[in-house]
C-alpha cells in the first residue's frame, strides 16, 4: 500500500504541473492579436448534415447570418428525403436575396464515416480556395468568416481549426461531458499547443486551403479514418503548414443525452484517440487530478490536504480555459460537476485501453493501429 500511494502521489504531482501548464496556454492563447486583413477572400462553407439535431435551425441560421462580403453555403445530405433537407430548402429560399447557398444529395455513404464521404463531394462542388468545414451542431457568431479571413493572411497557415465552448443539454450527463470539454479537453489542447505547436485539427469547426487538402489527398484519403480532423491537422503539420487555433470561439451544442449514448461515444472517441496519438493517450492519466487525488486517498486516509490543494488547482486551470476564454455559463452555475467529471471522464480513459470496437452509424468497427476504420463483417 505505502508503494501504491507513492506511485499515486507522483502522478497527482505530475496533474499539478500538468494544472499550471493550462494556465499558462491560456494566457499564451489570449495573448495572441491577429492581424488586420488586406484582402478578403471568398469562402465556401461546406455543412455535412444528417439527420435534424436538437436546435439545427439556429445553428444553420447563424452561417447565413455572416457579416462576410462574399462567401457560399453548401449543404450535403445522404437522401432526399432526410429531414434536414427540408428544413435546408427552407433557409435557402429565405436567404436567396441575401447569401449564396445549395443543397447537395451526396449518396448513401457505404463507409462508416458519413461525415467525411459528404465532405468528399462538397469539396468537388466548392468554388473557391478557402473551406470552411463545420458540423451540424455548431453555432457561430457573424464575424467567424472575417476572423478566419484574417489569421490566413500569413501565406505559411495552411489549416485554422475553432476551439468551441460545449453548450449541454438538460440532462445530467450531457453537462458533465460539456464541463469536461470546457476545462480538461481544452486544457490539453492549449498544452499541446504551447509545448509542441498545433499537430492536430479539432473536428466541429477548421479551415483549409483547397491546395493543402489536394496535397494531403482529399476526403477520398481521410474518409478511412474514424478522427480525420485529427489526421488532417497532423499531416497538414508534417507537410510544412502552418496550424492556428483560431482566435473564434464556436459554440457546439451537444445536446440532451442519455447515459448509454453519452457513454457510448466517449468511449468511441476514446479508443480513436489512443489509436491515433499512442503516447498522448498514456499522458492523459495527468488531465484527472481530483481522480488520482481520490484513489490516493483511499490508499493513504492521511492525504487529505494533498486532496484539497488539488481540488483548488483543479479549479484555477478549469476557470482558465471555461471562464476567461470560453465566458462559459454552464461552468458558473455547475462547476461543482469538475470531481464528478474527472472519476468519470478517468473511468472511460481505462476503457479505452480495454478492446478496438466500436459502433459507428449502426456499424461495428475496430480501429486499427493507424487510426483506419475496418468495418466487421
Amino acid at each position: 500500500m505505502v508503494v501504491l500511494a507513492a506511485i499515486l502521489s507522483i502522478l497527482l504531482a505530475g496533474s499539478w504541473v500538468y494544472c499550471v501548464l493550462i494556465v499558462l496556454g491560456a494566457r499564451k492563447y489570449l495573448a495572441v492579436v491577429p492581424a488586420v486583413p488586406t484582402e478578403l477572400q471568398p469562402i465556401s462553407v461546406l455543412k455535412p448534415l444528417c439527420g435534424e439535431d436538437e436546435g439545427l435551425e439556429q445553428n444553420l441560421r447563424s452561417f447565413f447570418a455572416q457579416d462576410y462580403p462574399e462567401f457560399e453555403i453548401i449543404f450535403g445530405v445522404h437522401r432526399a428525403d432526410d429531414p434536414a433537407a427540408a428544413l435546408v430548402n427552407r433557409l435557402i429560399t429565405e436567404y436567396k436575396n441575401q447569401v449564396h447557398a445549395r443543397l447537395v444529395i451526396t449518396g448513401e455513404s457505404l463507409i462508416p464515416n458519413g461525415k467525411a464521404h459528404n465532405l468528399n463531394r462538397l469539396v468537388r462542388e466548392a468554388r473557391y480556395e478557402l473551406l470552411v468545414m463545420s458540423d451540424s451542431d455548431v453555432r457561430v457568431r457573424p464575424d467567424l468568416l472575417s476572423t478566419i479571413a484574417r489569421e490566413f493572411q500569413d501565406a505559411r497557415v495552411g489549416l485554422i481549426t475553432c476551439p468551441y465552448r460545449a453548450v449541454a443539454g438538460r440532462s445530467f450527463w450531457s453537462q458533465t461531458e460539456a464541463i469536461g470539454m470546457n476545462t480538461e479537453l481544452l486544457g490539453g489542447v492549449l498544452v499541446a499547443r504551447m509545448i509542441e505547436g498545433m499537430r492536430f485539427a479539432l473536428g466541429p469547426t477548421m479551415a483549409v486551403r483547397r491546395s493543402l487538402l489536394e496535397e494531403i489527398g482529399g476526403f477520398a484519403y481521410l474518409q478511412e479514418f474514424l478522427a480525420e480532423d485529427f489526421v488532417i491537422g497532423q499531416r497538414a503539420a508534417e507537410l510544412g503548414h502552418e496550424v492556428v487555433l483560431s482566435s473564434s470561439v464556436i459554440e457546439h451544442r451537444i445536446g440532451t443525452q442519455s447515459m448509454a449514448r453519452n457513454l457510448s461515444h466517449r468511449l468511441r472517441w476514446a479508443r480513436s484517440t489512443r489509436r491515433s496519438r499512442p503516447a498522448g493517450y498514456w499522458g492523459q492519466i495527468f488531465t484527472y487530478p481530483m481522480a488520482l487525488a481520490i484513489v490516493l486517498l483511499a490508499a493513504w486516509p492521511a492525504a487529505w490536504s494533498l486532496v484539497l490543494f488539488t481540488l483548488i488547482l483543479r479549479s484555477v486551470a478549469a476557470f482558465a480555459t471555461a471562464e476567461s476564454l470560453l465566458c462559459d455559463p454552464l461552468f458558473r452555475k455547475r462547476w461543482w460537476l469538475l470531481p464528478v467529471q474527472d472519476v468519470l471522464g478517468f473511468c472511460v480513459w481505462m476503457g479505452g485501453f480495454l478492446g478496438d470496437t466500436i459502433i459507428w452509424r449502426d456499424r461495428k468497427c475496430t480501429v486499427l493501429r493507424d487510426g483506419r476504420l475496418h468495418v466487421n463483417p
